[in-house]
Parts: C-alpha cells; sequence; structure tokens
C-alpha cells in the first residue's frame, strides 16, 4: 500500500484540544476508507514566515499514513473543506523513517551542539 505524509496548519486561535480533534478527525476518515494512519505528531504553535488569511501562527500536525489513493483524494477534499485548517500538504514517501519527525528531534539537535567560544576583544 502507498504511503504519505499529510501536514496541515490549523488556525491560531483554536485550543489544543480542538486541534487535536481535526486531527481524530483526519484520522476517522482515513480508517473509515480502508487506510491506516500509523503516526499523528503534534509540532505545536509555531510562527509562520509570513501571514496566512491574517494569522502569523498556527498550529502544525503531521500524520503519517498508509492509504490507497482515494483515501487520500478523500482526506484532502474534506481538509479543503474545513475552515479551521489554513493549509495543508500531503507527500507520497517512499517508507516512513523509524522514530519521531525531524521537527521532534530539533531539541535534540540544539543540545548536542557545541558552545561557542568567547573571544577576547581588545
Amino acid at each position: 500500500m502507498p504511503m504519505y505524509e499529510h501536514v496541515f496548519l490549523a488556525r491560531q486561535d483554536l485550543s489544543q484540544s480542538q486541534v487535536d480533534a481535526l486531527a481524530q478527525e483526519a484520522t476517522r476518515i482515513v480508517e473509515s476508507n480502508e487506510g491506516k494512519v500509523v503516526l499523528t505528531e503534534t509540532w505545536g504553535l509555531r510562527t509562520l514566515a509570513y501571514k496566512i488569511q491574517k494569522n502569523r501562527k498556527a498550529h502544525y500536525v503531521m500524520l503519517r499514513l498508509d492509504a490507497p489513493g482515494s483515501v487520500i483524494l478523500e482526506l484532502e477534499r474534506q481538509t479543503r473543506i474545513n475552515e479551521d485548517v489554513i493549509r495543508f500538504l500531503t507527500l507520497r514517501v517512499d517508507e516512513h523513517e523509524e522514530g519521531p519527525s525531524v521537527m521532534m528531534r530539533k531539541p535534540e539537535r540544539e543540545r548536542e551542539r557545541k558552545p561557542r567560544r568567547d573571544f577576547d576583544k581588545d
């Protein structure tokens, strides 16, 4: 079965429970159409590079899916209709990476960085 990653951005004025409900709705759409949600990650409220529909921030959510193309079409159709979702992107991938996504590993990477050297100012 083909594998996909579906990321959507929800409006900034939603609560975390409403964002979780959006993710559960997407999961319900996929599973009711013979697909499978492998992983759901909530990346949190992040600042956007530019305003989208008067929003400066958005809640990011990623779903890893194993589903046929018809399920993805239905998921995208339902997502497009939803007024709480301001952007979405679905990508077909060859395989799902193991463990958390790069966005979730970011704090680990920052901890591994070497401290900056202080140079004496003359």
